[in-house]
């Protein structure tokens, strides 16, 4: 038996994670002791271990239950539901990926457009760009002369 630190401390994790996954119904204790301490058994450490893996994985806690309940009744369940959830998941990280990277793509186009000057941000691309109903972001068009350094680029735009 482990009282709630002891079950934390074993699977590391903090003592406010357990009153969490308690007051979400993945987790509860066995009893309370007189003084009110929760009390877990060996089972619960090992449902607490595959809430873990489960979240390490990222499935959400509502996932985490239904798995959970597959578990306690799997002579009423198929591999097929269990893979069909996984399948699902690995669909929502695939979309998160490919949604990711258009970011990426979009923002290293931003990035690239301006040169990142001191000067006013009057005619900055990437706030004209944010502004436009264009998909299109152009490029500055930087001269190449600056009022103190004619080698320096600035961000002013030419005519």
């Amino acid at each position: 038996m482990y009282r709630i630190g002891e079950l934390a401390k074993l699977c590391e994790v903090k003592t406010d994670t357990l009153r969490f996954y308690e007051k979400h119904g993945l987790l509860s204790p066995l009893m309370r002791t007189e003084s009110g301490y929760r009390m877990y058994t060996e089972e619960d450490a090992e449902r607490l271990r595959f809430i873990l893996r489960a979240k390490a994985v990222g499935f959400t806690l509502a996932e985490i239950a239904e798995l959970l309940s597959i578990d306690l009744d799997k002579s009423n369940w198929a591999c097929a539901d269990v893979k069909g959830m996984v399948d699902i998941k690995l669909a929502q990280v695939s979309a998160k990926i490919a949604e990711l990277n258009h970011f990426q793509v979009s923002l290293k186009r931003l990035s690239d457009a301006c040169c990142g000057g001191p000067e006013s941000a009057e005619h900055c691309s990437i706030l004209e760009a944010l502004e436009s109903n264009s998909a299109e972001v152009k490029r500055e068009n930087h001269t190449h002369q600056h009022q103190n350094n004619p080698n320096k680029a600035s961000c002013k735009r030419k005519g």
